[in-house]
């Protein structure tokens, strides 16, 4: 099918892109990548009647280090993350999660942001933000702000964005010294959607975990840190009695999803599995 007929802008700067937003609201869509949003156009489930491409702003492609956190811009593509780009436990982390997202077409077209935007459960990144509380930088022409993942992520597929706001800027926080990371998922096929996925993040001193990050996405309607699991890890060496007793805290915080592809309970198992194999993946 092709879409239904809508307007088409190419704005050069966020502030046009910003003031596009706020003439057009509801009836507009912001198009990055576009590997959700065109699909949806062309199966008619969206209709926005103006588009405003974003490709042109250079100022929003970037990902550097600065002020202890990696500043990832609205038009970084996720085939940037296949390779380090940040030091401390982000710069294995980061490229062991990105060889997960779908299929290489869409690796190289689509966004960070615009994952994070498209707030789909399944999505790795929106896992990772939620995991070590990002902060979620998005403007308005009204100013900007800054909200941290359980406040912008407010069901599937839905966040707390405005119709008039554009997420400009997501910050991870780099773990340095002695933190480890871990992460795995289950999917029916590589590529496919994760029916549940686990990351963690370990500080570890004399053999013993002192500090912990663990989220679980895919199995519920939103990503979430789990700071039942992780209380379960401190102390430990993240041996299997430990990865068991935060898998099944895990297992039991979330409010699992049933669909065809999968039963809740069978989501709770998916859960205590990935959740004991990103932690085994930590702690080496």
């Amino acid at each position: 099918m092709k879409p239904a007929a809508f307007r088409y802008f190419a704005p050069r700067s966020v502030e046009e892109a910003l003031d596009l937003l706020a003439e057009h609201g509801e009836d507009g869509k912001v198009l990055a990548g576009g590997q959700s949003l065109v699909p949806a156009m062309n199966f008619r489930l969206a209709r926005p009647a103006s588009l405003i491409d974003i490709n042109r702003i250079a100022a929003l492609d970037y990902i550097r280090e600065e002020g202890g956190s990696l500043r990832i811009g609205a038009l970084a593509r996720h085939i940037r993350f296949e390779q380090p780009v940040a030091s401390g436990a982000l710069g294995p982390f980061l490229p062991r999660v990105a060889h997960h997202i779908a299929h290489l077409p869409i690796r190289v077209r689509g966004t960070f942001a615009g994952s994070i935007a498209h707030a789909d459960p399944a999505s790795e990144w929106c896992l990772v933000a939620a995991t070590l509380d990002a902060d979620l930088v998005v403007a308005s022409r009204r100013g900007t702000r800054t909200l941290r993942p359980p406040e912008y992520f407010t069901g599937a597929l839905t966040t707390a964005l405005d119709p008039d706001e554009l997420l400009t800027e997501i910050r991870l926080p780099l773990l340095a010294g002695a933190w480890r990371s871990g992460f795995a998922e289950f999917s029916r096929r590589a590529g496919d959607y994760a029916l549940a996925m686990a990351a963690t993040f370990l500080r570890v001193e004399n053999g013993r975990i002192v500090e912990a990050r663990l989220g679980v996405g895919g199995a519920a309607d939103r990503p979430s840190r789990i700071v039942v699991a992780e209380q379960a890890l401190i102390g430990s060496d993240g041996g299997v009695e430990a990865r068991r007793a935060a898998g099944d805290a895990a297992a039991q915080a979330i409010e699992p999803l049933e669909d065809v592809q999968a039963g809740a309970e069978y989501r709770r198992d998916l859960v205590r599995a990935m959740v004991s194999r990103a932690v085994a993946q930590a702690v080496g």
